[in-house]
């Protein structure tokens, strides 16, 4: 195993930044870095040493540098630490000297891959330290911890102990064939992988929640051309980025740009005005916004308060119906309230805020309902969600190979067609924690890491 080299701090100029070493050559490339041959520092313990060129012995800086000794390390193989000042120079040249001294530089997530390989991690835990890295609310924090300190892991083990149990049965049965399984024992396996199969479902469908955790809430404007979609859309991001004219159709291609409101990120798009188009461009623009609503979490459906209800308004309501939307009546600083056909055509049905978006009246009463899905879901209260949808891809498989093997057991099909799906499931839990997982699949999971981890 050769040793490997990545800087374990953002790019950029900090006060500090941080050089990792990993593998059987870390300890010999300090000893040449500081020019010390009996450098043996104690594990875990940070020295004060320079470093220095092997070669021309000029001085590079001055480092706190930490041993950590195999296999009682990350990676569970002999690291270095180097802490330097957090100069892009003085960083890129201490890596120079490093690939100079029989080391390699590493690969996105190959760190954490290494750990993973010497069994200091499984991968669950492995991915919930990119997802730790890279949480964006205080949820998403909470839930990749919680997926990090194993308990994905402990919630699979169990269930991968029953389905193996079950599997152990039918394969004996399979060496006794003159024997069919005890109606007693056949009730039971039965009633046993429904439950398993119910107990993976339910852990399937927290996705939903997690994936709002983990990636924020997608909010589409929508409406008809001119009610103020692209005035409201500059008014929550609080600066002019679309631009805004009195001509019917200005906007004609979604713009999207990523907000936070109290720490969750929301990504807000506006899009072009819903209408008949009345030429090429605006039609691709048409196009584009259906597409926008089609993969929104939640829709502003955009009314002119001061004026009553277009035909074309209620077509963009009747789409926004089928999902989960708030009804926004804006220009509200030319009306004294909503027109009332406007009222009794919405009858209720759906959440209505009145707004101005040119004064910004009602506009903070908007941005609590943008942010009321997150109510329950980022609480400290919170349980284990699957937040992963390569996770959520494989329980939903092994619900299905489950479901499959039940309805043949069910339809006294032989255990040896039964058995098929339940060897499946197995392995696709065992995926999750990468007990069977290719190295084509680790590699493409682990190339979504940060060189440094």
């Amino acid at each position: 195993m050769n040793t490997i080299v990545g800087v374990a701090t953002p790019p950029g100029r900090s006060a500090i930044g941080v050089i990792r070493l990993s593998g059987p050559n870390s300890l010999m490339i300090a000893r040449a870095l500081i020019a010390e041959e009996q450098f043996s520092p104690e594990p875990t313990h940070a020295v004060l040493k320079s470093i220095e060129d092997p070669l021309t012995h000029e001085a590079i800086d001055q480092t706190l540098v930490t041993y950590f000794k195999a296999p009682h390390s990350f990676t569970g193989e002999d690291i270095v630490e180097i802490s330097c000042h957090g100069s892009p120079v003085v960083l890129r040249k201490i890596i120079d000297l490093v690939l100079g001294l029989n080391a390699r530089l590493a690969d996105p997530g190959e760190f954490t891959l290494r750990a993973l390989r010497n069994g200091k991690m499984n991968l669950s835990q492995a991915e919930a330290i990119r997802d730790l890295i890279n949480a964006q609310t205080d949820g998403a924090a909470r839930q990749a911890l919680r997926q990090l300190s194993g308990e994905l892991s402990a919630r699979l083990e169990p269930i991968k102990e029953e389905l193996l149990q079950i599997i152990v049965i039918l394969e004996s049965a399979l060496e006794f064939v003159e024997e069919d399984l005890p109606q007693i024992q056949t009730q039971k396996i039965k009633s046993d992988l429904a439950r398993i199969a119910a107990d993976i479902r339910e852990l399937a469908d927290t996705f939903t929640t997690g994936r709002l955790l983990r990636e924020g809430l997608r909010v589409t404007i929508a409406g008809r051309p001119n009610v103020g979609k692209s005035s409201l859309f500059n008014k929550l991001l609080t600066s002019d980025r679309a631009i805004v004219t009195e001509i019917a159709g200005t906007t004609r291609d979604t713009l999207t740009e990523a907000i936070s409101l109290k720490g969750i990120p929301i990504l807000l798009t506006d899009t072009a005005g819903l209408r008949e188009a009345l030429d090429p461009i605006e039609n691709l623009g048409v196009e584009r916004t259906r597409r926008a609503i089609a993969d929104a979490d939640l829709l502003l459906v955009v009314f002119d308060g001061s004026v009553d209800l277009l035909q074309e308004d209620l077509e963009v309501l009747s789409q926004a119906r089928q999902m989960r939307h708030v009804v926004v009546i804006n220009k509200s600083d030319l009306t004294e309230g909503t027109s009332e056909r406007a009222v009794n055509l919405l009858g209720g049905k759906s959440k209505t805020k009145a707004v101005s978006a040119l004064t910004g009246a009602g506009i903070e009463d908007l941005r609590a309902a943008i942010l009321e899905p997150f109510a329950s879901i980022d609480s400290e209260d919170l349980g284990l969600v699957v937040t992963d949808s390569r996770h959520y891809d494989l329980l939903n498989r092994v619900t299905a190979e489950l479901r499959t093997s039940l309805d043949l057991l069910t339809g006294s099909a032989s255990e040896e067609l039964v058995l098929v799906g339940l060897h499946n499931g197995l392995r696709f839990l065992g995926e999750i924690t990468g007990e069977t997982t290719s190295d084509d699949i680790l590699a493409r999971i682990f190339s979504t890491f940060c060189i440094g981890k």
